[in-house]
């Protein structure tokens, strides 16, 4: 049986070498309608994540607080940094990958495949040869609410990867219902996706598959990595141990390289995504419904999580 000691629940001893037993969940901002996307930028210390509904991009920083980073965010959802240091977000409104230039100008990256127009980018990771990752289910172009109603034009909801060199796209997954986060193990070797199309159809998964992947970037086979049991999961980030830190319905779950479930942060509002921030990467910042919250860990985040 579990261990429940305050936010945390205990279901694997290698959890309580992972979690500050001390540290307590706290809420840095509660005005959001759907937080979304958050990733730390280190040299500037700062976090900026999404506020879907509400057409905007926040900034949290220590000591400050809340500001406004960009608003309208054209239904901005996921983010990450690239190799340069450089903002990289999947936009619900225009359906499409950009790049934030250090100017403030911003690059599309990504916005159609073979002619047609992308769903609705949702996640993205960018890894050290500079290739970009995203998946693209149709949240976005399902209602007004995070973007604009269209019809997909994709006949299949895809994982993408980008070439840094040659810009060439490809469509790397494409037998999800609706792929969600992803993140990379520490050694780029395993690409990990969730698969989040429960949200809507109860008998569908709601697990993280975890795929072998080639230097030259090829995709090999999957298996199921580990599969939640409360909620769905959303976004997720790896630690630099390989452990992984998923968004769910009660909070976060932490499993093991192995799959196992190890532990539970409980939090108070659905969680939808997270990243590792502050100077040591030992903070974990969550994105939960309406709000930001954050807690101390005693690991630290994988840099290209």
């Amino acid at each position: 049986m579990p261990q429940s000691s305050s936010i945390y629940e205990i279901h694997d001893d290698r959890f309580r070498h992972l979690i500050v037993g001390t540290s307590d969940l706290e809420e840095l901002y509660s005005d959001c309608r759907w937080a979304e996307g958050p990733v730390w930028f280190a040299d500037l210390g700062c976090l900026i994540f999404s506020d879907i509904p509400n057409q905007r991009m926040l900034r949290w920083t220590e000591g400050s607080g809340i500001s406004t980073y960009r608003s309208p965010s054209n239904f901005a959802n996921g983010n990450t940094r690239d190799r340069q240091g450089r903002l990289v977000s999947c936009e619900h409104g225009g359906r499409r990958v950009t790049r934030t230039e250090i100017d403030g100008a911003i690059t599309v990256l990504a916005d159609s495949f073979e002619g047609k127009r992308l769903n609705s980018p949702n996640d993205v990771v960018v890894i050290s040869d500079g290739s970009v990752w995203f998946t693209d289910p149709t949240y976005g172009i399902k209602s007004d609410y995070e973007g604009y109603r269209a019809e997909p034009e994709q006949a299949t909801r895809n994982v993408y990867r980008l070439d840094p060199a040659s810009g060439k796209l490809d469509a790397v997954i494409t037998d999800f219902g609706q792929p969600n986060g992803l993140a990379f193990s520490p050694d780029e070797k395993t690409l990990y996706v969730a698969d989040s199309s429960s949200s809507h159809d109860t008998s569908a998964p709601r697990h993280i598959r975890a795929f072998a992947v080639a230097e030259d970037g090829h995709v090999g086979n999957s298996r199921v990595f580990c599969e939640l049991d409360t909620g769905l999961p959303d976004g997720f980030r790896l630690d630099i141990h390989g452990n992984l830190w998923t968004s769910a319905g009660d909070g976060v779950h932490c499993f093991g390289p192995d799959g196992k479930l190890l532990g539970k942060i409980l939090v108070p509002q659905t969680v939808a995504n997270l990243t590792f921030g502050g100077p040591r990467r030992n903070r974990l910042f969550i994105t939960a419904t309406r709000s930001l919250y954050a807690v101390y860990t005693a690991t630290n985040g994988h840099s290209l999580g």
